[in-house]
């Protein structure tokens, strides 16, 4: 089974924000195959998962826990699960990147991202495939958490939505056919061991 967990902070005040695009992602595939959210099993507290049966098993799940936090969840969730570090997937915003570019990568360093941080700190690896999605920097003035945590520009509202959408694309391809074949079709000038 592959798990692909998007990272974002619970509560109506953060849903739209840059740095919820993770739940947005997971929504989106949830959409597609008309999948319910429900509560985590009693042993991983403070999550909703939402299954995708059949000859490829999905199981998406979105952490409640705010994103600094995210580790707790996707660690049990892989022990609970017995899920293998390359079958898992993190879905994740990039203030380095910019809006409407993505990156995939096998591996690799948190890059200052303090949800991924907490998933490398409690999986005791960094080694499991991660997908960025860029949201810009912004205003080099601003504090990048308000950045992260402001609603998308006006004017970026009429891209977000493929831009979702194209993610979700990315995120099942990495649950049929494996983290290499997403990063050749999605950031083709990744290098060949998917380091960061």
């Amino acid at each position: 089974m592959k798990l692909i967990v998007g990272l974002g902070n619970p509560g109506r005040e953060y849903r739209d924000t840059r740095h919820n695009v993770g739940f947005r992602v997971v929504d989106e595939i949830a959409r597609r195959h008309g999948l319910n959210w429900a509560a985590g099993p009693s042993q991983v507290p403070d999550t909703l998962v939402a299954k995708k049966f059949g000859p490829e098993p999905v199981m998406l799940a979105k952490p409640l826990t705010y994103m600094n936090r995210s580790g707790d969840v996707v660690a049990a969730l892989a022990r609970y699960f017995e899920i293998a570090f390359d079958d898992l997937l993190i879905v994740i915003d990039e203030a380095d990147l910019p809006f409407l570019r993505m990156r995939a990568r096998a591996r690799g360093s948190a890059g200052g991202h303090n949800g991924l941080k907490s998933v490398i700190e409690r999986l005791g690896t960094n080694g499991f495939p991660r997908l960025r999605l860029g949201v810009g920097r912004g205003d080099g003035r601003r504090d990048l958490a308000d950045h992260v945590l402001a609603k998308f520009e006006v004017g970026e509202l009429a891209d977000l939505e493929s831009f979702i959408a194209r993610a979700a694309d990315a995120a099942e391809m990495f649950a049929a056919d494996g983290i290499l074949k997403m990063m050749n079709v999605y950031n083709p000038d990744a290098p060949a061991s998917g380091a960061e």
